[in-house]
């Protein structure tokens, strides 16, 4: 049989499932890579992979899609990995740089702006040569992932986007879902979630595939995977879900 191709996240929330999917039953039956969040949604629309770990907004436009399995990375409040962040006060912020490494994220905060904080701003996409710390008097910055850890520290304004979020909705929000663009076989999805969830249940053993260089502590990490990221894709985060994806239609996005 054919291995399934399979594109996870390259950030410690995801640690726990590249666990289980290394050591579990599954691991013989899928090659398994990993990518920025945008670069794995990239890779499943262009066939190039078969199940990926995508930003949610994508959804929005995808034709046929498959959520695969029980997880997700989640927030039910403070998230801590995606800020907006500035040196600026809030209230003096005219323009938001855009991290290029997401799609949900960065949206996110384009809903807050239109549909809770009532304020328009210019937005500012990046790229790899974008230096956050560099940012002009008046200038903000949509910041995710393992970057948080090392870079918050250096702001004085660090708005956590989940967390405005559930203030503005009172519901959780998913960041990311297992997603396959054609229905897998029963029986691999079934080892697949089993797999998922054995490396949830080993959580604070993602310790170990930290780099010698992080700037993220092994006590920071076990706290933030079991305090930060929820992992369970309930009938909750499924409203959470719709109701984004319905503000993503409203307001004419294109993640």
């Amino acid at each position: 049989m054919e291995k399934v191709r399979v594109s996870a996240v390259r950030y410690i929330n995801s640690y726990p499932f590249m666990i289980g999917l290394r050591d579990g039953e599954v691991s013989s039956a899928i090659d398994l890579g990993v990518c920025h969040p945008s670069e794995c949604a990239d890779s499943l629309i262009a066939g190039e992979t078969d199940l990926g770990l995508i930003p949610v907004a994508m959804l929005a436009s995808m034709e046929e899609y498959h959520l695969i399995g029980d997880y997700c990375l989640s927030t039910n409040g403070e998230v801590r990995t995606v800020l907006l962040v500035s040196n600026t006060p809030f209230e003096q912020i005219s323009v938001i740089h855009l991290d290029f490494r997401s799609r949900s994220s960065v949206t996110l905060c384009r809903i807050l702006a239109a549909r809770f904080w009532n304020r328009e701003f210019e937005w500012r996409p990046t790229d790899e040569s974008f230096d956050i710390r560099a940012m002009a008097a008046g200038e903000g910055a949509v910041m995710i992932g393992d970057r948080c850890f090392e870079y918050a520290r250096f702001f004085s304004l660090r708005l956590d986007l989940g967390l405005e979020w559930k203030r503005f909705t009172g519901l959780p929000f998913v960041f990311a879902c297992w997603v396959s663009v054609k229905k897998l076989p029963e029986e691999f999805t079934a080892l697949f979630n089993k797999a998922l969830s054995e490396g949830l249940e080993r959580r604070n053993e993602a310790v170990s595939l930290l780099d010698k260089d992080s700037s993220a502590t092994p006590e920071e990490v076990i706290y933030y995977l079991n305090n930060n990221i929820d992992y369970r894709l309930d009938d909750r985060k499924r409203e959470a879900l719709t109701t984004f994806i319905a503000f993503i239609k409203e307001l004419k996005l294109n993640p």
